[in-house]
């Protein structure tokens, strides 16, 4: 058997890892377990388009220059954006680089401004690349075409928001504070690692390099925690770049006055365009100015200095923030996170409906975070996070579920709205678990019950679940507003229970064992008046306490359910002379009568009659529609039990007892119907006190009943059937075989 459990465990354990896709790395292969994953490291910039506010020969045929190996000649050649052979497109900036087949984009020459010294005022240049989506970048890199001229400063701007915005990412200048009013050289520090530095590129060994490149996290403290720090997760994240150059940096300075003159006037770049006027193709010098001026003068604009890249490349990783090890275009053709952890969003940034059990966040090294599905009973499809309920239970919990089904209601669908209480033999998750209030029209004092224990609010003298009867110490009235009102005071021996007595003496004489006269009652016990009138004394036939001796005496022994009532046509008779006598005499009537648009309970109130001018008569009998389940003795033929007292059992009864005319056959005792006769008198002063649809243990002689009846005699005993009786009455019928 352990052998099978473990199989099956392992069957199990299987097959959650096999629903787990084997290229997810965001579970454990081994158990399932969630853990964190980042996508691979791309080039997030590799053939993205890339807008340029200029290029070369974009208006037609320019001029470009560059300088040669010596740096102190130029060489100038003509672009022109029409010619696929002297195009230099803002394509070539994202292409496959080659370092064996150099492509690069060119600018247009720029103005005199944009050159060292000049005033600034000329048209910047500015390169902006889209992602597509949120990365976090490591880098941002520049190569620099070979022999081109150098930026002398320039910034890198990033948004974060698809363009809307920008925010610095990085300066470059040879003088940062005049430029960009920063320092070269600055303190980073956790409060102010979010903020862009600046950098002197000329200060670099060998001047302005070939390849300009900026790290992200360097220098940064939290880099190496970058999990722990929100503010520079905002910092290295971007869905755009932007680059603006803003002045280009010219080797002049290092020349002499007459080569800074030479290379300015003469040569190469006197030398007129072909296809342009003469005027825009020459780099001039401006007379007037010195020789140390000629060497930072800006030159016109059709000197033919430019910006020029080869390769422009960001790296980093499609942000995902740990639920997701893969970025794929969606159905939108849009790049998203293929996200895990019950996360969603493109960049799997909000937890996916109906996980807003705990708050999102970004998943760690030593926390996943995985969202957690809302605890709702299935009673809900739709749910909410709150923060304030997610603290109050110390981070467990903080979903709040909407739209509860079924009549529930709750934080977790786990109560049962107004007017509805929860059903204990259903699970909580069950669609029927909540059922609706069934209380009494007449009863309760409201239609809303408690909704677990499904108590109706009853009105003075009612109870029961749903309010339908009477409460002990109250009989019922006729008035909807009070239906049960208190019952009239009683004498001292008056008893709301079933009065005991002693077992009649077998040897008295017939006369006195069961038809004792009123004075010799007096002398046992005092009489009790019921409200109508009539004289009771002890109950002979009741009793609490049942044994072998009297299970012996007795003929029969059965266990029948009363199921109705039929009065005798004389009692019948009676009744209707009486009410056209005395109409105003009270009558108790049922709480649940049928009364236009109420609806009847299912649980309905007793009707007891109390007539209290029913005469004394003998000749008033009752009878009762009984089911008999089960007949534990039956007298044998011709063994009747009776003896001599047979004569006088009817006395108390009021009918006359001979052998010959009662006496019930024994064959007559089998499991079905059968009528019960009782004096209308003994159920006065209830003796027994009978109540329909209820079991009782009947035990009697056949001589206290006419021929096809049960009846009741000084010696019948009858008590109310408890489930725990019937191995005590086959034990009872086993050891009655001794019976002398």
């Amino acid at each position: 058997m352990t052998h099978l459990l473990a199989l099956i465990c392992s069957l199990v354990l299987l097959a959650s890892v096999r629903a787990i896709p084997n290229d997810d790395f965001c579970y454990d292969k081994a158990g399932g377990k969630p853990r964190v994953c980042v996508p691979d490291f791309v080039n997030a910039a590799y053939d993205a388009p890339v807008m340029a506010s200029s290029t070369c020969g974009s208006k037609g045929p320019q001029r470009y220059c560059e300088f040669q190996e010596r740096e102190r000649d130029m060489a100038c050649h003509t672009c022109d954006l029409s010619n696929p052979l002297k195009s230099f497109p803002s394509r070539a900036l994202t292409d496959l680089n080659n370092s064996n087949n150099v492509t690069c984009w060119r600018s247009a020459p720029v103005s005199g401004g944009n050159a060292i010294g000049g005033s600034g005022n000329g048209d910047n240049v500015t390169l902006t690349l889209s992602l597509g989506k949120k990365f976090e970048l490591t880098y941002v890199t520049l190569q620099l075409c070979p022999h081109a001229p150098r930026p002398d400063s320039m910034v890198i701007y990033k948004s974060s928001d698809y363009g809307l915005n920008w925010q610095p990412f990085q300066f470059y200048s040879s003088q940062c504070r005049r430029y960009f009013g920063r320092p070269a050289r600055q303190t980073v520090s956790r409060h102010n690692e979010h903020e862009a530095r600046c950098t002197d590129l000329t200060r670099l060994a060998g001047g302005v390099p070939s390849r300009i490149a900026f790290s992200t996290l360097d220098g940064r403290p939290s880099a190496r925690d970058l999990d722990s720090s929100p503010v520079l997760q905002d910092f290295v994240t971007a869905t755009d770049i932007r680059i603006v150059f803003h002045r280009l940096h010219l080797p002049l300075a290092e020349m002499g006055a007459g080569s800074a003159a030479e290379l300015l006037t003469g040569g190469k770049y006197s030398l007129p365009l072909v296809h342009g006027p003469a005027s825009n193709n020459n780099i001039e010098l401006n007379p007037g100015a010195d020789a140390v001026e000629a060497s930072t003068t800006a030159v016109g604009p059709g000197g033919g200095l430019h910006y020029a890249v080869s390769d422009f490349t960001v790296g980093g990783r499609c942000k995902c923030n740990g639920h997701a090890s893969k970025c794929s275009p969606d159905a939108n053709g849009q790049l998203s996170c293929e996200c895990s952890h019950n996360t969603a969003g493109r960049d799997c940034e909000r937890c996916k409906l109906f996980h807003f059990d705990r708050p999102w966040a970004r998943a760690t090294a030593k926390e996943t975070n995985q969202c957690k599905e809302c605890n709702c009973n299935k009673h809900a499809r739709q749910c909410r996070f709150n923060m304030e309920i997610f603290r109050l239970s110390q981070g467990v919990s903080g979903g709040v579920c909407q739209n509860c089904r079924h009549s529930t209601t709750g934080r977790n669908c786990h109560q049962c709205k107004e007017g509805f209480y929860r059903d204990p033999t259903k699970p909580l998750t069950h669609r029927k678990v909540c059922k609706a209030c069934e209380c009494h029209p007449i009863g309760s004092s409201g239609k809303i019950c408690n909704s677990t224990s499904g108590q109706c609010p009853c009105k003075d003298g009612v109870t029961g679940l749903t309010c339908n009867r009477c409460a002990r110490g109250y009989q019922q009235s006729r008035s909807h507003i009070a239906p049960c009102i208190k019952q009239p005071p009683r004498m001292i021996n008056m008893l709301d229970t079933q009065n005991t007595a002693p077992e009649p003496d077998e040897h008295e004489s017939p006369a006195t064992g069961g038809g004792v006269s009123a004075s010799g009652m007096a002398a046992q016990s005092q009489y009790y008046r019921t409200e109508g009138g009539r004289e009771c004394g002890k109950c002979k036939v009741s009793t609490k306490r049942l044994n072998l001796n009297k299970f012996c005496k007795r003929d029969y022994a059965i266990m029948a359910k009363v199921i109705g009532r039929d009065t005798s046509s004389e009692a019948a008779s009676r009744e209707a002379h009486r009410r056209a006598m005395d109409p105003d005499v009270a009558m108790d009537y049922e709480m649940d009568q049928e009364q236009p648009g109420l609806v009847q309970s299912p649980a309905e109130y007793e009707f007891q009659s109390t007539d209290p001018s029913y005469p004394s008569s003998g000749n008033e009998m009752a009878r009762y529609d009984l089911q008999i389940q089960a007949v534990f003795k039956r007298s044998r033929p011709g063994s009747s039990s009776s003896g001599s007292g047979a004569a006088g059992s009817g006395i108390r009864s009021g009918i006359v007892s001979r052998s010959s005319v009662y006496g019930m056959p024994n064959t007559m005792l089998k499991r079905g119907p059968m009528t019960w006769i009782i004096p209308t008198k003994d159920l006065e002063c209830r003796c027994p006190k009978i109540r329909v649809n209820r079991s009782y243990l009947i035990l009697g002689r056949d001589s206290e009943a006419p021929p096809g009846y049960l009846g009741i005699g000084p010696h019948s005993i009858v008590i109310e059937w408890k489930e725990d009786w019937y191995r005590r009455m086959k034990r009872l019928q086993r050891r009655a075989r001794t019976c002398a």
